[in-house]
């Protein structure tokens, strides 16, 4: 095994979605330095339709308590539709990942209460100090998004290789309104989620667990 895959296997490996962070601010060097580096992931015809829109601590706490108040009262209207359902091995996998963050926290089978309270969190971003706010061209259409999806994934790892901690968020998605009118994006640009970053929080419960993954059969069909 070569160096390089070495070093982009202990990038994955060690990257996880961080669900508690310490306040400490993450400088605008090392951020503009990640996007960097994101920014060399491929996209259709170079195209390169992802838009951030990074919020400085203050901000993130003012967005977290506009989302958290609005999801409150129930309203979700993403720009892009959200999974009908969740079926088969998806479901299942869906699943193992909530009841591994739910044993962490200490929220049992039934305890609606405590679960709601873990659900809330999404809308404070875990208590990350920053976020970034991806979007894409409408007119790019699923193509965009994808390329977009590349760019996140990227971002993590470029992010977890300067000692930052990520979690890619859709949840924000489904508040795009509100999210729009408060960082001023266009609405000719699909909102599709949050990266929330900060220095992690080892001792928190919820980082104490990781996901596991498909064996590689299960994801092939050789032809």
């Amino acid at each position: 095994m070569s160096d390089t895959i070495k070093a982009l296997n202990a990038l994955l490996d060690g990257r996880y979605s961080c669900r508690g962070f310490l306040e400490d601010e993450v400088p605008q060097d090392t951020i503009e330095a990640i996007v960097r580096t994101a920014q060399k992931v491929p996209s259709w015809c170079n195209s390169q339709p992802w838009q951030l829109s990074v919020c400085a601590p203050a901000k993130t706490k003012e967005l977290a308590k506009t989302l958290t108040e609005a999801a409150k009262r129930g309203l979700h209207s993403p720009d892009i539709a959200f999974p009908e359902r969740y079926q088969g091995i998806y479901k299942e996998r869906r699943s193992i990942c909530g009841w591994q963050l739910y044993d962490a926290v200490g929220v049992v089978k039934g305890d609606k209460e405590g679960s709601f309270k873990q659900m809330m969190e999404n809308y404070r971003f875990f208590g990350a100090p920053q976020v970034a706010i991806v979007s894409t061209s409408k007119e790019l259409g699923a193509y965009g998004a994808l390329d977009c999806g590349a760019f996140v994934t990227a971002f993590t790892l470029a992010a977890h290789g300067h000692g930052v901690a990520t979690i890619p968020q859709a949840a924000i998605a489904g508040m795009c309104s509100l999210v729009r009118k408060e960082l001023g994006i266009s609405e000719d640009r699909d909102i599709l989620c949050a990266i929330s970053f900060g220095y992690e929080d080892t001792d928190h419960p919820a980082n104490q667990f990781r996901t596991a993954r498909a064996e590689v059969e299960d994801v092939i069909a050789w032809n």
